[in-house]
């Protein structure tokens, strides 16, 4: 499931035990996510799924804070998000156009006709999970109002969705 025994990536140079312990590389059903830049309280590795020519990456995130190594429960969520993607996109997708159209979303007549698209206007989905074995799926483009200029969070519940929220400045 995961290979974790990647060398630390710290430099050698960081106070005693920062980054020790934290490896470079997460080997997750075939991803590799690599360690990213993020701020001392917390560890970050992203990793891309292979993109079909043209298409934008696809990427997955992990994130622990306290900065530390993910643990296996963490492990075997992201292995579980990464190994069912395309299932869990599908299932992101239907929960938005069902949810999309209750009146507190504020959808014009035009953006909810979209919604009856075989191609929803939601693209570029990304997926989060965090330490807590909680996660989402971000779709980062969209042509609906509620989600410019960041998308729209889609968050689940184990394997199924749960919420959604329109990602917009006034958020």
């Amino acid at each position: 499931m995961s290979d974790n025994g990647a060398p630390p990536s710290g430099s050698g140079t960081e106070a005693p035990g920062a980054d020790a312990e934290l490896p470079a590389v997460l080997h997750i059903a075939g991803l590799a996510l690599s360690r990213v830049e993020s701020p001392p309280s917390l560890a970050c590795w992203t990793g891309y799924f292979p993109d079909p020519a043209g298409a934008d990456p696809v990427a997955t995130s992990l994130l622990v804070e306290p900065a530390a190594p993910p643990d296996e429960a963490t492990l075997r969520l992201a292995h579980d998000v990464v190994s069912r993607f395309d299932v869990f996109v599908g299932q992101a997708l239907e929960y938005c156009r069902t949810r999309l159209r209750e009146r507190h979303f504020e959808l014009t007549a035009e953006e909810l006709s979209w919604l009856d698209l075989p191609e929803p206007p939601l693209g570029a989905p990304e997926a989060t999970v965090w330490a807590d074995r909680t996660w989402a799926i971000r779709f980062t483009e969209s042509r609906l109002r509620l989600a410019d200029p960041h998308g729209i969070l889609v968050t689940f519940d184990g394997t199924q969705p749960a919420d959604i929220q329109g990602l917009d400045d006034e958020q």
